[in-house]
């Protein structure tokens, strides 16, 4: 540690540490705009220049390491001087287009211009004009704007790990652009409007649609993946006009995933479902609510004479408060077939009992990973941010081996990246055996058929000799038709190595749903619910049709029931087909309540905006439904009373040594879902779905 001394200050810091860090520690401000703390440094914009005691000229802050004793002046009058020199020279080209520019309000060059600029220029020149870029769907390009800070290409390079902008030319005629009029693909690339501290790269979807003085600012957890990545929610006029993220160090630091940043516009659909709805006589007609929950009902009333004719499917972006109250309200009246695993496959391990998925190093620990093996995953698109975590680990050295059905391209380099599409399962059970042979462990009979050779033996060699090594199963395993199978091998090859094992929850609240016993603890599962004659369904928060792994089995088992029920946010067509009743619900924005995390964190939010038209939010719902069904249990009042219910719930886990497989034959199906095709408000966000992941059509293999 050493003292340094500025503007008088004595602060303690540890020695090397740059002067912009020690300065932002203590409170005092230095103006910048090329460095960012979780950026590399590139000292380009020189507006950090401070006076440094015996330097002859003034020093850049952030490219400068402190040393013991030094003293530092940040508004001495030869630091003034120079900032206010960069300051004139930043203005010289930028246009004065502030009236128009959506990053008015909100724009460092505009906060930094008040404090050092002049309100007169001495540039009589005329200013340089830069062509804008389509850079895609998501970010609206104005170079002329740009004052080159490059945190954009840096964020490319060393976050996003795809090199989609670049700088061409020299001096003022520098150009940032993409390489050969490319669009911008990155899943994260939504970060660049963020790191821009001008209006050279802005929201496209937000555009011209509010100023930043207008926006309500309002927290809550983004409700699409099981990160759990904390956000802000800006809205008008009751309305989401745009997400941005909220520093949370320990979860996205300061990213956030373009699913999660834009997937808001769904909310705002046309197809948002307004007003009550029932179907009679084959004539929908819009209703009030009290109408439409007695006929539900009446309807299901009927139906609950064979209670085990009706399943219940619920959504695992659902809030715990919902997914609590739902099941609490379907075992109330009978109903067993409860199940929120509509992308999984095979449920053969139900037999031994139900595992709750979970990511077991923490998020900060996950970029600490010395080797990781990955089963069956696109983790860049499933779970952007765990990604980027793996991708800091492996690039302090750590060792990333993936095996898949099909090659993936990933963006950081891979140890070991073994793929095969018929023979998936044979290849997790060689580093299996491979894994117990370097344990010394023989008796494992069952595994004695399977060959081994040497990628596997390096694979399990790897986790073996690491202190900090993760085995982790992604969402390609678990759409796989033989799914059992690979947690029985995964299993194996954590307890072998000494990894811990990691079953990776995809949807933001799938932990959740295992918690509150979502699951079918003595009924049907899915697959048996969607291929068995159920006479009635109830589905929350879901569009079998397009949520399912068996998407084609949903849509008929809908057709051939009896009466259905919809709690949904969106109206369509094909939900009017099959359904009876149709529910209006509010979205994660416009409810309280709570998600649990890949890493068991309960986070709870507040409603950001009103539900649109009548919606309701869904635990209101349902408490009245209980009511009306005369459930005992539904007295809820807040939502923190339905999660007091569930606080202590306990995570289930199921002993995969007792588990006994068989590796021959077995079923090669499985899926792979476009990350913009997750849940009805991403689909029916305009923006993404003009991206290339979203165009990408679903794969199936079998």
């Amino acid at each position: 540690m050493v003292k340094v001394e500025i503007n008088g200050q004595v602060v303690e810091a540890r020695e090397g540490d740059m002067l912009i860090d020690v300065a932002d520690q203590a409170q005092i401000s230095i103006p910048r705009f090329c460095y960012h703390k979780k950026l590399s440094i590139a000292a380009n914009c020189r507006m950090c220049l401070v006076e440094v005691e015996g330097a002859w000229k003034p020093l850049p802050a952030c490219a400068t390491p402190v040393t013991d004793g030094m003293k530092v002046f940040t508004k001495s009058p030869k630091a003034i001087a120079a900032q206010k020199s960069v300051m004139e020279f930043l203005l010289i080209n930028h246009p004065l287009d502030c009236p128009i520019c959506d990053q008015g309000g909100e724009c460092e060059l505009q906060d930094v211009a008040m404090d050092y600029g002049d309100d007169v220029s001495r540039y009589t020149e005329a200013k340089r004009i830069v062509g804008d870029r389509d850079a895609g769907s998501l970010i609206q390009t104005d170079m002329t704007r740009c004052i080159h800070c490059t945190r954009c290409v840096r964020f490319g390079q060393e976050v996003a790990g795809m090199m989609e902008l670049g700088a061409t030319g020299r001096s003022e005629w520098m150009e940032i652009g993409t390489y050969i009029e490319k669009s911008i693909t990155s899943e994260m690339s939504g970060n660049m409007i963020d790191l821009c501290p001008v209006g050279a790269l802005t929201s496209k979807p937000f555009r011209y649609s509010a100023r930043a003085w207008e926006l309500k600012s309002h927290n809550g957890i983004a409700a699409h993946d099981s990160i759990g990545s904390n956000i802000i929610l800006h809205s008008k006029d009751n309305e989401v006009k745009r997400v941005v993220p909220r520093e949370n160090e320990s979860i996205n630091e300061v990213w956030l995933s373009d699913r999660d940043r834009f997937s808001y516009e769904g909310i705002n659909s046309d197809e948002r479902l307004t007003q009550p709805q029932i179907k009679e006589n084959g004539q929908w007609k819009t209703v009030d609510w009290e109408t439409a929950l007695q006929f539900a009902v009446e309807g299901l009333q009927t139906q609950l004479k064979d209670a085990s004719k009706v399943g219940v499917l619920a959504s695992a972006n659902a809030t715990v408060e919902e997914l609590h109250l739902l099941q609490k309200l379907a075992r109330g009246v009978g109903i067993e077939n409860i199940d929120h695993r509509l992308q999984q496959r095979d449920f053969s391990l139900d037999a031994s009992g139900f595992h709750t998925p979970s990511l077991v190093p923490t998020l900060e620990e996950a970029e600490k990973l010395q080797s990781a093996l990955v089963i069956g995953s696109y983790l860049r698109k499933e779970l952007p941010i765990l990604n980027h975590r793996i991708r800091k680990a492996v690039l302090a050295e750590a060792q990333a081996h993936v095996i898949n059905p099909v090659e993936f391209d990933f963006n950081y380099p891979l140890a070991t990246h073994l793929v095969s599409e018929t023979n998936f399962v044979s290849e997790v059970a060689a580093i299996a055996k491979a894994a117990v042979e370097i344990a010394g462990q023989n008796e494992q009979a069952w595994l004695n058929a399977v060959e081994v050779n040497d990628s596997h033996r390096q694979i399990a060699q790897s986790l073996k000799s690491s202190e900090k090594a993760a085995v982790m199963l992604g969402q390609i395993s678990l759409t796989h038709g033989s799914y059992a199978k690979l947690q029985k091998l995964a299993a194996v090859i954590a307890e072998m190595t000494g990894s811990t094992l990691s079953i990776l929850p995809i949807a933001a609240n799938e932990v959740g749903a295992s918690l509150v016993n979502c699951l079918p603890m003595k009924g049907l599962n899915v697959t048996q619910m969607l291929e068995g004659s159920m006479n009635a369904f109830i589905n929350y928060a879901v569009e079998p049709e397009m949520d399912s792994i068996h998407a084609d089995k949903a849509l008929q088992a809908m057709q051939k029931a009896a009466f259905v029920v919809n709690f949904t946010a969106f109206d369509s067509d094909v939900q009017r087909d099959y359904a009876d009743v149709l529910l209006p619900i509010a979205t994660f924005a416009e409810t309280a309540g709570t998600f649990i995390n890949a890493n068991g964190i309960k986070q709870s939010f507040k409603m950001a905006v009103e539900p649109k038209g009548e919606a309701k939010a869904g635990w209101k719902v349902l408490r009245v439904l209980g009511n009306l069904f005369d459930v005992t249990g539904f007295e809820q009042t807040h939502s923190n009373e339905v999660l007091a219910e569930v606080l202590d719930n306990p995570a289930k886990s199921v002993d995969f040594s007792a588990v006994d497989i068989e590796l021959k034959g077995g079923d090669d199906t499985f899926s792979i879902i476009s990350p913009y095709m997750t849940d009805a408000i991403v689909r029916r966000a305009p923006s993404l779905q003009a991206t290339p992941d979203a165009q990408a059509q679903p794969m199936k293999k079998g």
